[in-house]
């Protein structure tokens, strides 16, 4: 790093490390502020990459089984549970959040790990990634479930960095809130954190090689024994789950291959050139994206530590914010992140397997949390997330007017209780309209109100039919 950007980046070590925040995650810090004072944007032009062709599917896997219940004795569960849902009108860890019949994500999540250690007879460790904002309302919600106690800690705590000002590139002040002046790097701080949590060293030395990580608000992402089992048997240093891309997904990240190279590679939306968004867009072409459900060998992550000085290089995310998310008035900053999927890149055999949708069921919104909570989902005796064994359509795609469904309070009181969606494929909604319990929609759905005040849709049932509601 020059002079001069070692010069711009003391005022963020200062504060760093009156924060008290460890060496490693100031110099992981430094990297990326170099790289954004430099130009880099973090964006990936469609030039530079490649589509992938084809992949294995899961299905497919059955045979690695035995391999996987042979290693499960060194695998570990994590969860990635930093975030508030913000988006939703949150102000608390979305995990906590009722996900369906009365249990939040976190109930599920327990109930999920302890049917696991029963089935297999193993105590398989379950690790929560907490953000600052996350960890005190995780902690007294696992206090719920002692019996998943062990030799390990049950959470580790994400770091914090400073915010940076767009217009100056220092560093982000808010005297009203000084909580908001930082933010979490971005769940690919993951690899950091086991680091200097001593999680790390602790897991390798009790004999854990194998670790599965994925976000807490899936409740599909639950150990596979034929994934556990193919990473182990082929020494996979890094596999990513993913799925086929639908219209749905085609603003989400996709997987690609660096030309030249061949490595795979993680795109987001948010290092896409504006001038390629078509190409990114176009799910013909770019067939795959990330479930951000990834096994990693914890071995190869810290020859990777190792290597580079602790300093994990992956592609920085330059994602443009207001200091205060909820004031659009507040200076506009750069929260400096990176994904965890990004490091496929970074593990030389780095490998992806295609997984059933049933893996992929993310709750990033309202209309997300509609589906999750109807009769399309049933939780099988494991608290397992599965699909109504009778519905016998398609996907189940949602949509729901922001102007009255974006926040968690205004979803609930218009849907006291869902309807029934057991057989719907599409359900759109346009308008303010509250949901009397009792409706059932089947096939395509559209329900609009007009006029400038809510009305009620009483107890009805709707198949592939517009309803207005006056």
């Amino acid at each position: 790093m020059s002079a001069e950007i070692e010069a711009r980046f003391a005022p963020f070590e200062e504060r760093m490390r009156r924060e008290g925040i460890e060496p490693i995650v100031i110099d992981n810090f430094r990297y990326y502020y170099g790289a954004l004072v430099s130009g880099d944007t973090g964006l990936v032009p469609e030039e530079t990459i490649e589509p992938v062709a084809s992949l294995p599917h899961l299905n497919d896997l059955g045979a690695y089984e035995a391999a996987g219940r042979a290693a499960l004795g060194h695998a570990v569960v994590l969860k990635l549970n930093g975030g508030l849902g913000t988006s939703m009108g949150l102000e608390r860890a979305k995990s906590l959040l009722v996900a369906r019949e009365g249990l939040s994500f976190l109930d599920i999540i327990a109930r999920q790990m302890l049917a696991a250690r029963a089935r297999y007879a193993q105590p398989i460790p379950l690790i929560f990634m907490n953000s600052f904002n996350t960890d005190a309302d995780t902690r007294e919600v696992l206090a719920r479930y002692p019996a998943l106690r062990g030799e390990l800690p049950e959470t580790m705590l994400q770091h914090k960095v400073p915010k940076v000002l767009q217009e100056s590139l220092a560093p982000a002040e808010w005297p009203a809130d000084p909580q908001l002046e930082w933010c979490p790097p971005g769940h690919g701080e993951v690899y950091i954190t086991l680091a200097t949590s001593g999680l790390l060293a602790r897991l390798l030395e009790r004999g854990y090689h194998y670790l599965f990580l994925s976000n807490a608000d899936n409740l599909g992402a639950t150990l596979d024994l034929a994934l556990l089992g193919y990473v182990a048997q082929h020494e996979v240093p890094f596999l990513m789950e993913v799925a086929g891309r639908t219209e749905a997904d085609k603003k989400g990240g996709h997987l690609a291959r660096l030309r030249g190279s061949g490595q795979l590679t993680l795109r987001e939306v948010a290092q896409c050139p504006e001038s390629d968004l078509g190409a990114f867009q176009d799910v013909s072409r770019h067939r795959y994206f990330n479930t951000n459900n990834i096994w990693v060998d914890l071995r190869r992550v810290q020859a990777a530590l190792d290597e580079h000085q602790n300093v994990i290089k992956l592609p920085m995310i330059r994602n443009g914010k207001t200091l205060d998310p909820r004031d659009p008035r507040s200076p506009k900053v750069y929260q400096l992140e990176t994904a965890m999927g990004a490091a496929i890149e970074i593990f030389p055999g780095a490998e992806a397997v295609e997984v059933p949708r049933s893996r992929f069921v993310p709750v990033k919104t309202c209309s997300d949390l509609l589906a999750l909570r109807s009769d399309a989902y049933v939780l099988d005796a494991e608290a397992r997330l599965q699909r109504n064994p009778e519905r016998t359509v398609g996907d189940l795609v949602i949509s729901l007017d922001p102007a009255h469904y974006k926040l968690i309070d205004a979803f609930e009181a218009r849907f006291p209780a869902p309807p029934s969606l057991v057989g719907c494929t599409h359900l759109t909604v346009e308008g303010d309209v509250r949901f009397a319990p009792g409706s059932v929609f089947r096939g395509q759905v559209r329900v609009v109100n007009r006029a400038a005040t809510q009305r009620e849709l009483p107890p009805s049932t709707l198949a592939d039919e517009t309803v207005e509601v006056s």
